[in-house]
């Protein structure tokens, strides 16, 4: 326990609890399970439940529009806006229930692992197990640091805090209120941790531009020579599993910074899909869930025996483990690298149109940067019978507060000026959308990232992409050394059906072209001419 260098009554925060501040792991996990909120697993995790809420509310977060955010936030469908009033009343009706508590655990810890580009980040919680999860996933100063520490920006996350939607402009009884001019985050009716995280994710996302610096929702790791790669991608893709590779250095998960000297990390831990984990396939992650100080949410685990069942998700879809960094082999001591050679663009196609890696050009990388596409499956939502396509701008558009194309010119610029080379690696299906293909092999997707990375494939001989316009290797000998059938690098050669193919790849075409219509008046000729078109079958 390392004491607060500034009180919450410094704040302006009155309470009666008995405060614990900036414990480590062992005190959290002992106070969370005293109190009822988790039990270990055989191994040593900290098991808990999320209840009825299991991942993030998108349509329960507001950000708080005044004279700071009127012309600088992206408003609309992603950011929704709460009015000064609204908040000036949810703030005083948490401040009373902070009052009111026996117990609270404060952290204070940094948004950001490069000195110069972080963010001094204080989260005051209710829950034991959600103060493990925060200073588990952000960076932990040094007891030093913490002596002076000084809070920018305060975090207050209270599970049983229920918002009135008519007092306090909310849609539901569930709030995640973020106050950029007061620098300050209030979270109420959700148990889910992943909100905390996000909040800062996007206070990073909102400064970081105007120093010049690209906030981005990759994963990042480093080759022994010394280059960096970075990987895009919505949840599901692979970010966190292709990036935990023993041969290369990880950097972070999640999320990083590209300033003009390195990428950098803005986590200390991670937060990886725990769903149908098996050492097998994934056994650098699967090592942490045998950890003590792993946080395992909502991961279905034998009462009496504590053995936990990664194929259950009778809790929920989407588990999760936190995790830091350290408990993956081989990671950057700073959590931070060289700026990028590399930038891999993730996407799992359940069309089963695209091809499992193309080569992109500036351009046709913005464009598909701004398009953030991947697809759902059926069986995963309620009512999702036939794939459907998920367009996320920039990767990450729920955490995005400026508009796209700061981010995506951002991106633009440093790709042509540090000549980095850029890829989409499809994860998702061939031969056939999902239903009747396979799911592109683990195998092969990592034979023809470490192919690119490697530069294997600069002498490889290239096709342009009928569809899209990318460059498709034509062979890569890699993967037939491995055994792997080289068709599927042309993804329609492998439809049993090639008129089906077309369809499918049709209408996956005009989905782009829909989508991307609002962001074509944004950018220049360039990116526009990357859009894909529908090719004519003779």
């Amino acid at each position: 326990m390392t004491p607060l260098a500034q009180s919450l009554s410094s704040q302006g925060i009155e309470t009666r609890a008995d405060i614990h501040p900036n414990l480590g792991t062992p005190a959290l996990v002992e106070a969370a399970i005293s109190a009822g909120e988790g039990a270990l697993s055989q191994h040593g995790a900290l098991v808990v439940k999320t209840g009825a809420k299991t991942g993030r509310s998108a349509k329960d977060k507001f950000i708080v529009r005044d004279a700071e955010t009127e012309n600088t936030v992206w408003w609309g469908k992603v950011n929704a806006s709460m009015t000064p009033a609204h908040f000036a009343n949810l703030k005083e009706d948490f401040m009373a229930a902070v009052a009111g508590k026996d117990t609270l655990y404060v952290a204070d810890l940094f948004g950001g692992s490069q000195p110069e580009h972080r963010v001094n980040v204080r989260v005051i919680n209710e829950l034991a197990w959600h103060n493990l999860f925060i200073r588990t996933l952000l960076v932990r100063p040094t007891t030093e640091e913490l002596s002076d520490f000084a809070p920018e920006y305060t975090i207050i996350d209270l599970p049983t805090f229920k918002a009135d939607p008519e007092r306090h402009g909310t849609n539901s009884e569930t709030v995640i209120a973020v106050n950029l001019s007061e620098k300050l985050i209030l979270i109420g009716g959700t148990r889910y941790a992943g909100e905390m995280k996000k909040s800062v994710f996007g206070i990073l996302n909102y400064l970081l531009p105007t120093k010049g610096v690209m906030p981005m929702h990759c994963s990042a790791n480093v080759s022994a020579d010394g280059k960096t790669a970075v990987f895009f991608g919505l949840s599901g893709t692979g970010k966190t599993t292709l990036s935990a590779d023993a041969s290369r250095t990880l950097i972070g998960d999640d999320e990083h910074g590209w300033s003009d000297t390195a990428v950098f990390n803005f986590e200390g831990g991670c937060y990886a899909k725990m769903i149908s984990l098996s050492e097998e396939a994934e056994p650098e992650i699967y090592a942490t869930t045998r950890r003590f100080g792993t946080v395992l949410e909502n991961v279905v685990m034998d009462p009496e025996t504590r053995e936990l069942d990664f194929d259950d998700n009778s809790l929920a879809e989407n588990t999760r483990g936190a995790y830091p960094i350290h408990f993956i082999p081989n990671t950057s001591e700073k959590n931070l690298g060289p700026v990028p050679s590399h930038v891999v663009m993730l996407t799992a196609d359940a069309f089963g149109v695209l091809p499992p890696i193309a080569r992109l050009t500036p351009d046709q990388a913005m464009y598909h940067f701004l398009s953030g596409y991947t697809a759902k499956v059926a069986g995963t939502e309620i009512g999702v019978t036939e794939p459907e396509a998920t367009f996320s701008t920039c990767f990450g558009a729920p955490f995005m507060p400026r508009h796209p194309s700061v981010y995506g010119n951002l991106l633009k610029e440093r790709i042509a000026s540090g000549g980095v080379q850029c890829w989409l690696l499809n994860t998702g299906w061939t031969g056939g959308k999902y239903g009747v293909g396979n799911r592109m092999p683990i195998k092969a997707t990592r034979a023809l990232l470490n192919a690119a990375l490697d530069g294997d494939l600069d002498a490889v001989e290239f096709r342009k992409d009928a569809n899209f316009g990318f460059e498709v290797p034509v062979n890569v000998p890699v993967l037939a050394q491995q055994g792997i059938d080289q068709t599927i690098l042309d993804p329609r050669s492998t439809w049993a059906d090639k008129g089906e193919y077309d369809a499918a790849a049709e209408k996956l075409v005009q989905l782009f072209i829909d989508n991307f219509a609002e962001f074509a008046p944004h950018v220049d000729e360039g990116v526009r001419q990357s859009a894909p078109a529908v090719r004519i079958i003779a």
